[in-house]
């Protein structure tokens, strides 16, 4: 869609939800909504609940800016609603959506592509599980297979910590994931318009990159660009458009690294809608990589809005 056209249509930014990331997408749209405001175009806020189609229809939104995070929002069934309803909107369409947000499914297109992954071992409810018998030993890193901003990960150090670990997984999920601890430097690539802008290094306060230190002022301290050997940084990259294309992301994306001492480079996952707070790291790359400011990324995630099922009743 053109700049021109979308100046005639009202714009939802869909923003809150039902996840536990609630919060931070509020934050995430308003700083959205006060961006496209701003730059003239008619968009008003949406705050995402089970009556989502019937606030889509009263409100006439004719394109939708997605910024939700987490579950009922980012994997997939917000975007499927959406096709249905034949509203173009931002970011990934349905399958890459609930591809990226399940990472067990993606840690599987991920190595198929040749992309380097911590071993890991799936636990479902009511299974045990020995890190030391799985040739991980300790640490181990226990995740819910379907969460983001870290919400359910904790790194277990001992055998007497790994049950409380995996019932804090199992909160949120019946298959959670059992990783092999990586040491490494925490490393974030950007992609807009399906290329790579550039990468951001994260130095956490805490122990990891968790939801305090993504969403609390002087928790983790901002490198951009990295100080990374050239060959390198071309390498990460290369591997976050590879990684951001495997499971067929659209427009935008963040792709999370851990790049050991020896240059190994440890793929975690792929954001399909990231955060669009004042301390995201998206918009930094995005400025300091490339120049681009906030409002002038906002209006270039809009434009790239579509419906990605193409066929009978798929508009622009």
């Amino acid at each position: 869609m053109t700049r021109d056209e979308l100046k005639t249509r009202k714009i939802g930014v869909l923003m809150g939800g039902l996840s536990a990331e609630r919060e931070v997408s509020l934050a995430s749209g308003g700083a959205v909504l006060n961006a496209l405001q701003s730059r003239g175009y008619d968009a008003v806020p949406v705050d995402v609940g089970r009556d989502l189609p019937q606030v889509l229809v009263r409100e006439w939104i004719d394109v939708a800016f997605i910024c939700l995070h987490g579950r009922y929002g980012e994997d997939g069934t917000v975007q499927g609603l959406l096709e249905l309803m034949g509203i173009p909107y931002t970011g990934s369409g349905v399958l890459a959506s609930a591809l990226a947000m399940n990472k067990i499914v993606a840690k599987e297109v991920f190595a198929a592509r040749g992309l380097t992954i911590a071993p890991y071992r799936v636990v479902r409810r009511g299974e045990a599980v020995d890190p030391v018998a799985e040739g991980f030993g300790y640490p181990v890193v226990v995740k819910p297979s379907q969460e983001g901003s870290s919400v359910g990960v904790s790194i277990v150090k001992s055998p007497e910590e790994l049950p409380f670990a995996l019932e804090t997984a199992f909160r949120y999920d019946d298959d959670i994931l059992v990783e092999r601890f990586i040491k490494g430097r925490e490393i974030q690539i950007g992609i807009l318009d399906d290329r790579a802008m550039g990468a951001i290094e994260i130095v956490p306060v805490n122990e990891f990159y968790d939801f305090e230190a993504k969403y609390t002022a002087g928790k983790a301290e901002h490198i951009c660009p990295p100080v990374l050997p050239a060959e390198l940084y071309r390498r990460l990259l290369a591997e976050g458009e590879t990684a951001h294309r495997a499971l067929g992301c659209s427009g935008y994306s963040r792709v999370d690294f851990l790049v050991t001492e020896g240059g190994e480079c440890y793929l975690l996952e792929v954001n399909t809608l990231p955060g669009m707070t004042a301390l995201s790291l998206l918009p930094e790359i995005a400025l300091k990589e490339t120049g681009i400011g906030f409002e002038d990324l906002v209006e270039r995630i809009l434009i790239s809005a579509a419906l990605k099922i193409k066929g009978e009743g798929a508009g622009s």
